[in-house]
């Protein structure tokens, strides 16, 4: 547990250095707020459909007596609902950090600055970024459906449904976003996806402590405005230290 709490520890660490840079804070804040605006359209339009969602998913349950059909239609609206929310936090940050990726290069670059650098950096151009950001997360989409999916029909059991298929559902999802939010430092040193994965995978608690509380409180969408910079931040701390790097800025003399 102790690189599940170090992972906690940087995501808070990311606040504070945004709340000792504010011009960075709004700098990160500001694609999030045209995801955020998008996003919330949807889960309202989501939220107003499940009833006839849940009844077109059911339709075997038609016959049922009323009371048998209304539970399974009930726990059928849970399981949307959760799964609209899980894949809005997963869209929210691949959204966000595919219209911020030139904003969230230059947090990056301003963060590591102050950590000592990044000796041959990579020069990342607004749409060589923008390009990388959609491929890796078309791939990080379609890797995350080999859990969604099984996740969603097992939300149809009862009881393990309601309760431990949304604590697996969070799990899931702050994975492939600690993923996302870990992006940036590793462009710019030239690294690919599977580099990244493969290193967060031998220190995987480190992705969960990162990505957990943001998932988490990236569901609240006006908050994510503020959660999605300060993760990202803590992201380049945890990439930093993945690679084998100093978090803490060097003595100056």
């Amino acid at each position: 547990m102790r690189d599940f709490f170090k992972g906690l520890r940087m995501f808070g660490q990311g606040l504070g250095i945004l709340l000792s840079k504010p011009r960075l804070l709004l700098i990160g804040a500001l694609p999030a707020i045209i995801t955020t605006a998008l996003l919330i359209g949807g889960l309202v339009t989501l939220f107003f459909s499940l009833d006839e969602l849940a009844a077109l998913i059911t339709p075997f349950a038609d016959t049922w007596s009323e009371g048998a059909r209304n539970v399974l239609r009930i726990a059928a609206s849970v399981v949307l609902f959760a799964s609209g929310l899980m894949l809005g936090s997963f869209l929210f940050s691949a959204l966000t950090l595919a219209i911020g990726g030139p904003f969230y290069e230059t947090i990056a670059e301003k963060v590591e600055d102050d950590l000592g650098g990044v000796p041959d950096a990579v020069d990342l151009g607004f749409f060589t970024l923008l390009g990388l950001g959609i491929a890796d997360t078309f791939r990080l989409l379609l890797r995350s459906l080999l859990f969604t999916v099984p996740l969603f029909f097992a939300g149809f059991i009862p009881v393990f449904g309601q309760f431990v298929v949304p604590v697996l559902i969070a799990l899931v999802t702050s994975w492939f976003l600690a993923l996302e939010l870990i992006g940036v430092p590793f462009y710019r040193r030239g690294m690919a996806l599977k580099e990244r994965r493969d290193l967060l995978r031998k220190r995987r608690m480190l992705g969960f402590g990162l990505g957990l509380p943001a998932a988490l409180l990236c569901m609240i969408p006006i908050l994510g405005i503020i959660v999605m910079p300060v993760a990202f931040v803590g992201g380049v701390l945890v990439a930093r230290e993945l690679l084998g790097l100093s978090s803490t800025a060097p003595a100056r003399a």
